[in-house]
């Protein structure tokens, strides 16, 4: 089973959550599932919340791209975006660059990016805030 890093950011704070998702509950409800596609929040512990996934990155840190089917890896010439530095010599320029197919989660993914659609009764930061230890 595939173990995945979720980066999940809440809109209303600004502020984003590592959580790491393991085992078969967890990693299993992400597989399959495609950039723009929403999970439900129980699955992470988020009772009432609705998580969209924004995007994701392979083991090799290359990223995905919603735009190609299957989760296999390609070499497409871009012209602009993501990881394509603006032209140098004017307009017309294109790069060779590697991208991930984002159509589907697959267990090559090794970070998943999401962000908070619905939220819950309870705040994210409840959930993440640590217990202080007690003064002795």
């Amino acid at each position: 089973m595939a173990d995945f890093k979720i980066i999940l950011s809440d809109p209303e704070t600004g502020r984003s959550y590592k959580i790491d998702a393991t085992g078969p509950p967890t990693a299993g409800a992400f597989i399959g599932k495609r950039i723009g596609g929403e999970i439900d929040g129980n699955v992470l512990g988020f009772a009432g919340y609705t998580i969209r996934i924004t995007g994701a990155t392979d083991k090799t840190g290359i990223p995905s791209r919603r735009d190609l089917p299957g989760p296999s890896r390609r070499r497409l010439l871009l012209s602009r975006g993501r990881r394509v530095p603006p032209p140098r010599h004017g307009r017309g320029e294109r790069r060779r660059k590697s991208v991930r197919g984002g159509n589907e989660i697959s267990a090559d993914t090794v970070q998943i990016n999401a962000a908070v659609k619905q939220s819950g009764a309870k705040p994210l930061a409840e959930y993440f805030s640590q217990p202080e230890a007690a003064a002795e």
